[in-house]
């Protein structure tokens, strides 16, 4: 592929996203796809990774194929892209034959600048069959740790993206991420196939994030809560619950004290998720509680606090939704307030898993986040080595260990305080 120049590069920034300049590493990642290179790409969330397979897809008079395990996340960036006036659609089982068929015959001449499939997808073989009269330009792998039995969420039909590197040999093939160790990342390369790819590897060092972690009781989590989401009322909040039935007593509980907050999980009817979702965006009503179910693809820049009631099943999984604060770059806060009785729960899901290796990585991921979450190191600095990083610096100066924390953060402390006080 011959490279664009970096003027021609900056103008369709400029034209379709509205940015002037490159968020760090964004430039060097689409020149390499233009060389034709392959790509592994590790970006934390909001650093704009979609940006550097949708810029390359504009400048090349073809069409990049992206694979993405969520439905709802290929919709909106089609919409995205569509209302900046770039060519774009997605096949899924969403549609009927009739439109899916029209999607494929316009791929076929060249329509679109990205299309999006689902990993499922691709092991079919018409799907090969019609793959193989498009003009693809590269394939961009979306959430590519899925891949590994050692990503936290490893998905089996991952595996069958290998056959891509068989199938069209000379296609470049870029894999991207949020949230890989370094084990996972050597995954990646090795089972994707990738030719001695570029690699970009940002920081796991979010400085505008302040983690806040608390090992507390049922009345102080409660406290903090609503302490927490009052400091930031009027601004779009997030509150993780490890179950269903404790995102509706979360709902609930926030509604007797004046707090008006929307729902979200697996067991709602998709309209219903769908509109909960949608209100939450509009700001409409700003505090959304979820499951895990929550948050994949996304794409809130301002969201000023994310609060987790319960440990996470690993690092990553927390990095990942932490993660979805601050994606503007500015201060947020990403609270942890678990308590003792979360590590039974985590025991239990893991007595429920079948697969030996699973129950073991399982195991070795619970030890990870009982050891980040007891132990008063840095909670940036561990997150970091976690991941393979080694900073220079011992001090983030932005989480509980590093600081004292936001008021509403020490306000149980305070309390805690003054009691001890009186009873002397």
């Amino acid at each position: 592929m011959a490279s664009p120049s970096p003027d021609r590069l900056r103008s369709a920034l400029k034209k379709y996203w509205g940015h002037d300049e490159f968020r760090p590493r964004q430039e060097e990642i689409v020149q390499s796809l233009l060389a034709g290179r392959d790509v592994a790409v590790v970006m934390p969330t909001g650093g704009g990774k979609s940006l550097c397979y949708q810029l390359p897809a504009v400048v090349i008079e073809k069409t990049a194929v992206v694979i993405s395990p969520l439905i709802a996340l290929m919709q909106d960036q089609v919409v995205q892209l569509e209302g900046m006036g770039i060519p774009a659609a997605y096949l899924n089982s969403t549609q009927n034959p009739s439109a899916q068929t029209q999607v494929m015959w316009k791929a076929v001449e060249g329509a679109y600048r990205v299309v999006y499939l689902s990993p499922e997808r691709i092991a079919r073989e018409d799907t090969l069959a019609w793959l193989s009269r498009v003009p693809v330009s590269f394939f961009a792998i979306d959430e590519a740790h899925c891949i590994s039995e050692w990503g936290h969420e490893f998905r089996p039909e991952y595996r069958q993206l290998q056959i891509l590197r068989q199938k069209f040999p000379h296609v470049p093939i870029a894999a991207f991420t949020a949230s890989a160790t370094r084990l996972v990342r050597q995954d990646m390369i090795r089972l994707l196939q990738l030719r001695d790819p570029d690699k970009y590897i940002r920081s796991f060092q979010r400085p505008n994030l302040y983690y806040l972690v608390r090992k507390v009781n049922a009345a102080t989590q409660d406290r903090l809560l609503v302490e927490a989401v009052r400091a930031h009322v009027g601004k779009n909040v997030i509150v993780y619950a490890p179950t269903i039935a404790r995102v509706q007593e979360t709902i609930e509980f926030l509604r007797v004290n004046h707090i008006a907050a929307v729902p979200y999980h697996g067991q709602m009817k998709g309209p219903e998720r769908q509109a909960n979702q949608d209100c939450w965006m509009a700001e409409e009503i700003p505090v959304l509680v979820g499951t895990i179910a929550f948050g994949l693809g996304i794409n809130k820049p301002n969201v000023r606090a994310v609060i987790h009631l319960s440990l996470p099943k690993s690092i990553e999984q927390y990095y990942q939704e932490a993660g979805r604060a601050g994606r503007d770059g500015k201060p947020a806060d990403c609270a942890l307030l678990w308590q003792p009785r979360d590590v039974p729960l985590l025991i239990h899901f893991i007595r429920q898993l079948n697969d030996r290796d699973e129950i073991r990585r399982s195991w070795r991921r619970l030890d990870d986040i009982r050891k980040f979450a007891d132990h008063p190191v840095c909670r940036a600095l561990q997150i970091c080595r976690h991941f393979g990083e080694t900073p220079k610096w011992t001090q983030c100066g932005r989480c509980d260990v590093c600081s004292d924390g936001p008021a509403w953060f020490q306000i149980s402390d305070q309390k805690r305080k003054r009691r001890s006080r009186q009873r002397r």
